[in-house]
């Protein structure tokens, strides 16, 4: 299984915010920063916005912060929302009917497979672990310092 990019670029949108707690920070910063397309990364901010993890302003002082805490954006909710497709094969497909081959056949195994349900499991434990972790999870203390300095965000104040 492999996670989109717009996922991947969403926690890193959330973790720089999470490390400029209160601070407006632009798309270009952000960027920048992670060394990523600013016109790409528009897009994941519009979902996540529209997901209720950020808000967004525009214009002057327009910007984006978070729109919870760190401790209440779950990293299960993120995935959820910011992938389009978690079936990791075909048959988790609308419906739950195995999908044949290119002639439209159903699966051979239809009903007698139990492929779908060790997946099934699999997927649910990846996203048990995510869900019992949080953003702020990821904004060690410990490592502050350090990723900050490697981004190029300033120091925060007070």
């Amino acid at each position: 299984m492999r996670l989109t990019l717009h996922t991947d670029l969403a926690f890193r949108t959330l973790m720089h915010l999470g490390l400029r707690p209160g601070a407006r920070v632009q798309t270009e910063e952000i960027a920048t920063a992670w060394r990523i397309s600013a016109n790409h990364l528009d897009k994941v901010v519009q979902r996540l916005a529209a997901a209720g993890f950020v808000e967004t302003r525009r214009g002057r002082g327009g910007g984006m912060v978070l729109a919870r805490p760190p401790e209440a954006i779950r990293l299960g909710e993120v995935v959820r929302r910011m992938e389009e497709d978690l079936g990791l094969v075909a048959c988790f497909g609308p419906g739950g009917d195995p999908c044949g081959d290119v002639t439209g056949e159903r699966c051979a195994l239809a009903g007698a497979c139990r492929l779908q349900m060790a997946l099934g499991q699999a997927l649910a434990a990846f996203l048990g672990v995510l869900d019992g972790m949080t953003l702020a999870d990821l904004l060690d203390p410990a490592a502050r310092g350090a990723a900050t300095a490697r981004l190029g965000i300033p120091p925060a104040v007070g």
